[in-house]
């Protein structure tokens, strides 16, 4: 399928001057009779004059070869060489078609390119002003760009069946973006009121086709998804050609119903037209139309959804009632085997820190009967009653001063004698020192 252009465009970057139709070959001054040389033309005399010869004489044309040095100006003009093994031929196309294009050829690529044969007189360079390009196999620019990003989309993932989202039942509110004025919004709306009139429908403009169309309707898909007010969008436009719908075979448009929260349904041209958009949505209608039926059940399903829900509620209650009850029976078995597995165990070691406790307290104990008994006759050595035990006795005054020399008795005076068992009363009738104290 061939892409139709505008014809040749308004004055830009090096565009030919005059027209096919405007220009006219300028008239050589008359000769004078009685000269014989020729007249003098001017250089831009002989360029226009070439320039009407070839646009006059060629009709526009179709011509083959391989693209070579394309290049695309700030000013958003193309330009290119076709080539052949033995010649070339100089190119142009300008912005106005350019932006038309999917892509941009590659170098080497056979192209079939239409347009007209024309003169640049500014330089005297011909060039083929062109108005259509393809590829060499009709529509191969096209097929080739969607091929292209298909296959980037689908090593990203973004192609794979399990992205793809359920439509909601019974939505509330239902996104539309497409063309205010085309013929798929009426189709929408049509089955819409017929389906299912309580729905309600936001609508977000955007056009659908031309230049700056896929920046449009992605802008829009982001405002109506991410607004949070719609639960399911639609996403399309009527038939046309291959050119015409292009704008869903963009990039910024399949990333847009990529990134959507909600499900989105793409509904662009007639069944036999598939574009990314297709690819990319979570459900695919064949038309608008078909768009629309997808989200709007049939008033008699909803009836008959209405009349078999006290059913199901019924039955909803119940596995409410009895997941819980039988849940909570399997967890009284498993807590009781759980306790006669963790309890005997248990109870061993129990027992056994038990045991192992009071044979401690045995050995503390015992450690410790030693050691008093160690104490106590380490006290007994040194107390002065085992010195009384041996048959010694302690003498001592009545205010219980210990008498311990010659010199602590009194002639006559009375003391007490303690011994093992009591305390005798005597009576100091003589001192008689040792020799050896007396000696000292």
């Amino acid at each position: 399928m061939n892409l139709d252009l505008f014809d040749i465009p308004p004055d830009g970057e090096g565009e030919p001057k005059g027209s096919a139709s405007s220009a006219e070959a300028p008239t050589p001054p008359e000769a004078e009779p009685a000269i014989s040389e020729p007249a003098v033309w001017s250089v831009s005399d002989i360029n226009k004059a070439v320039r009407s010869l070839l646009e006059e004489s060629l009709p526009p044309l179709w011509v083959m070869g391989e693209v070579a040095n394309w290049t695309r100006a700030a000013s958003g003009h193309c330009y290119f060489t076709l080539k052949d093994e033995k010649a070339q031929l100089r190119c142009v196309m300008w912005k106005g078609e350019a932006a038309k294009l999917p892509m941009d050829p590659e170098e080497g690529m056979k192209i079939r390119a239409f347009g007209r044969l024309t003169l640049y007189e500014a330089r005297g360079e011909y060039q083929l002003s062109t108005r259509r390009l393809d590829a060499e196999e009709g529509e191969g620019l096209w097929k080739l760009a969607f091929e292209r990003l298909k296959k980037r989309l689908d090593e990203e993932g973004l192609l794979l069946p399990e992205r793809k989202r359920p439509l909601p039942r019974f939505p509330q509110v239902v996104g539309v973006v497409t063309s205010p004025t085309g013929a798929a919004i009426q189709d929408i709306l049509t089955v819409l009121r017929r389906r299912a009139p309580w729905l309600r429908v936001v609508v977000r403009a955007a056009r659908v086709q031309g230049e700056g169309a896929s920046a449009e309707v992605a802008k829009a898909v982001r405002t109506l998804t991410g607004s949070g007010l719609v639960d399911v969008l639609i996403v399309g436009r009527g038939g046309g050609s291959l050119e015409d719908l292009w704008a869903f075979n963009e990039e910024p448009v399949a990333r847009a119903i990529a990134d959507s929260p909600v499900p989105v349904i793409s509904a662009v041209g007639h069944e036999v037209d598939v574009t990314i958009s297709d690819l990319v949505a979570d459900f695919r209608a064949p038309t608008p139309s078909a768009g629309a039926e997808a989200v709007a059940p049939e008033m008699e399903e909803l009836v008959r959804y209405l009349k078999g829900a006290s059913t199901r509620l019924g039955r909803g209650l119940r596995r409410s009632v009895d997941g819980p009850k039988g849940a909570f029976r399997e967890a009284g078995r498993a807590l009781a085997r759980s306790a006669s597995n963790l309890v005997p165990p248990r109870r061993k070691r129990v027992s056994d820190a038990q045991a192992q406790m009071y044979r401690r307290i045995r050995e503390v104990l015992q450690t410790r009967r030693y050691s008093l008994l160690r104490l106590g006759e380490k006290m007994d050595a040194l107390s002065p009653l085992s010195t009384l035990k041996r048959g010694y006795a302690v003498p001592h005054s009545d205010d219980g001063t210990v008498l311990r020399n010659t010199g602590d008795f009194v002639v006559g005076e009375e003391f007490q004698l303690r011994i093992l068992d009591g305390r005798i009363r005597a009576e100091t009738r003589d001192v008689e020192p040792d020799e050896v104290d007396r000696d000292e």
